[in-house]
C-alpha cells in the first residue's frame, strides 16, 4: 500500500511538473528588422512583396509595421545605430500562393533573386518538392519565398 501511495504521489508530482514546463504555449507574433532608411525599406516591402502596412502601435518615429497575415507582423526599425552582419541562413521565409507570378513580378521589376547556392535567376527544388528562391531587401536581409503551403 505504501508503494502504491508513493507511486501515486510521484505520478502527481511528475504531472504537475510537466504542466508547469508546458504552460507557456508560445505562438509566433512578429519579426523585427533593424534597417537604415525607413522610407527605402517601406517602399521595398510595399512594392516588391506587396505587403500591407498596418498601424505602428508604438507610435515611435522610425518604426513601421506590416501585416504578414493571420495576425503575424513584420516590424521595420530604423532607430538603432550600428552595423548588422547578415548571412543567408538568417532569413525571413514567406510562402507564396502564386509563385510563378511572383517570379515574373521580380523579373519585371529587375529584382535579382537566386537559388540557395546563389545562382542568379534559378529556383531551388527541395527534396520534398517545395520550390524556393532568395532575394535581399535594401538593407541586405535575406528573404526566402517558397511554395511550402501548396504541397
Amino acid at each position: 500500500m505504501k508503494q502504491l501511495l508513493l507511486l501515486f504521489a510521484l505520478t502527481i508530482s511528475i504531472n504537475l511538473s510537466a504542466q508547469e514546463n508546458n504552460s507557456f504555449s508560445f505562438t509566433y507574433n512578429h519579426q523585427a528588422l533593424s534597417i537604415k532608411e525607413v522610407d527605402r525599406s517601406v517602399a521595398f516591402y510595399k512594392t516588391i512583396l506587396k505587403l500591407e502596412e498596418i498601424t505602428n502601435r508604438t507610435k515611435m518615429e522610425g518604426i513601421r509595421w506590416f501585416s504578414l497575415g493571420e495576425g503575424k507582423e513584420l516590424h521595420l526599425v530604423s532607430i538603432l545605430p550600428g552595423e548588422i552582419k547578415l548571412n543567408k541562413a538568417v532569413h525571413l521565409a514567406l510562402t507564396c500562393k502564386n509563385f510563378d507570378a511572383f517570379i515574373k513580378h521580380l523579373t519585371a521589376m529587375q529584382i535579382p533573386y537566386s537559388d540557395w547556392p546563389g545562382t542568379p535567376n534559378k529556383i531551388t527544388l527541395r527534396a520534398d518538392g517545395v520550390q524556393q528562391i532568395y532575394l535581399q531587401d535594401p538593407d541586405g536581409y535575406w528573404i526566402e519565398v517558397n511554395t511550402a503551403a501548396q504541397n
